[in-house]
């Protein structure tokens, strides 16, 4: 399969100095969700907002500008192929790196890292 030039991932305050992006605390890592499908980013923006999360804006960005983020920040990033089912965490951590107010925490975390292997098995 051709890896796409073109994904989606989640952002909260998108394009102001308050930017946070969404990722998923896996262990001692952060993991950046790069949707192939902006349908399916918005789909898990939307499970996020259910859980109590601020509504996340969906941003098309270059494989590449992720990537290079992810490294500089010593995140890593995964690809969320179209049609796959990528379910958010059921428990998040309590302090986020990014805060609707600008006063800055630490991001969302998976704490049941079972779980997370399994969702992540269902995606393959």
């Amino acid at each position: 399969m051709v890896a796409p030039k073109q994904v989606y991932v989640l952002l909260f305050n998108a394009r102001s100095e308050n930017e946070g992006i969404h990722t998923l605390q896996i262990s001692d890592r952060n993991v950046v969700l790069m949707f192939e499908s902006e349908d399916d980013a918005i789909r898990f923006g939307g499970m996020l907002e259910a859980q109590d999360f601020p509504n996340p804006s969906v941003e098309a960005l270059e494989v590449e500008e992720i990537e290079e983020f992810c490294q500089s920040a010593g995140y890593e990033c995964q690809l969320v192929e179209t049609g796959m089912l990528a379910l958010p965490p059921e428990t998040n951590v309590e302090k986020t790196d990014w805060q609707p107010d600008g006063t800055p925490n630490q991001e969302p975390e998976m704490s049941d890292l079972d779980r997370i292997r399994r969702q992540l098995e269902g995606l393959l």
